[in-house]
């Protein structure tokens, strides 16, 4: 399949979403409410998913959306301010909402997984939104359990051209590109596919709770990697892979949240970008993320993305490297279990 259709809406929609976080970005900076898990969510989390929803229910109504927000949240007493702030925000992008559109639209993401649906985060990596650094604008289509189109929208990503402003697209079999936000000529992208660990770089989230950092010091060394990690807020990073800025992004879980399992609008867009420019995605025991299962990537156990090149030998360092009680116990020759 071409998936033309699905990829003029999602490019257009993605775009007018990065607009409405750009615009929400310049005039409240960092104002945010804390969810149910104490994570912050901002206006323009809920502004860019109702735009993104309302999109895809004029273009495939039929195609179930699966969104990492909820207007549930803005019926909670004290927050009437910020949902007329939601409410202004989509009207300017899209003239003829009402507050209750606006609510439905937002809530049109509760669907379920089917053999064909879309997964979105309208603000991945909301800390660094409200820092003013990197965060994404995600949407992927999934069938039958496997990404077969993402894009991702990097206001703050870097250009070669000097300026900032980024849209990746990966499309099943037809290879990633980058277009500059604004609109231009899109340029195909390839993972850099170097294996001399003393030149490559790891990604990592800058937010040091969501890897196991002395677990993948350890695997670094293992490696004979000499470079420190590159720090990237978002699904931004996997963009950072599929163009070659970085060579690889291991996510180890916490031992504290050794049962949480990873959301599928946390990587799925970004799984396809990678894999489409050349490099290779998994969990940390090889195998493919399960994108079939529920809002969560139930069947996997960590996140392995690299340049395809070196995948082998971080999932055997990985396998070999003793987890964190390990570590502290001074048992370095303890194989790490799953």
């Amino acid at each position: 399949m071409s998936y033309q259709p699905e990829k003029e809406l999602a490019l257009r929609i993605v775009r007018e979403a990065a607009k409405l976080c750009q615009r929400v970005q310049q005039t409240q900076g960092g104002k945010a409410v804390k969810k149910a898990d104490t994570s912050p969510v901002t206006v323009a989390d809920f502004g860019a998913q109702a735009i993104l929803c309302q999109g895809l229910i004029d273009g495939f109504p039929n195609d179930p959306v699966i969104g990492e927000e909820d207007a549930t949240l803005l019926q909670q007493p004290g927050l009437e301010g910020v949902r007329q702030q939601i409410i202004e925000q989509v009207q300017q992008s899209i003239s003829t909402a009402t507050p209750e559109n606006v609510i439905d639209w937002i809530n049109w993401g509760n669907g379920q997984v089917a053999q064909r649906y879309w997964t979105l985060d309208p603000i991945d990596g909301t800390k660094g939104f409200i820092r003013g650094d990197q965060y994404a604008v995600a949407l992927a289509l999934v069938e039958e359990g496997e990404v077969k189109l993402g894009v991702l929208a990097c206001p703050a990503f870097p250009r070669e051209d000097g300026g900032k402003g980024v849209i990746f697209l990966g499309i099943r079999g037809q290879g990633s590109v980058e277009i500059p936000l604004q609109g231009g000529i899109p340029q195909k992208i390839k993972v850099d596919p170097s294996s001399n660990f003393e030149q490559l770089y790891r990604i990592e989230s800058v937010e040091s709770v969501h890897s196991d950092r002395q677990v993948q010091t350890a695997i670094d060394q293992r490696l004979g990697l000499t470079s420190v990690a590159k720090q990237m807020d978002s699904l931004a990073k996997y963009g950072a892979i599929a163009r070659g800025d970085a060579h690889f992004y291991t996510r180890v879980p916490l031992p504290q949240f050794e049962g949480k399992k990873e959301n599928i609008w946390d990587h799925a867009a970004g799984v396809i970008l990678v894999e489409e420019a050349g490099g290779k995605v998994t969990d940390l025991e090889g195998k493919p993320l399960d994108f079939s299962v529920g809002a969560k990537l139930s069947n996997n156990y960590g996140v392995l993305a690299t340049n395809g090149t070196i995948h082998s030998q971080v999932l055997a360092a990985i396998e070999h490297t003793p987890s964190k009680s390990q570590i502290i116990d001074g048992d370095s020759l303890a194989p790490r279990s799953f």
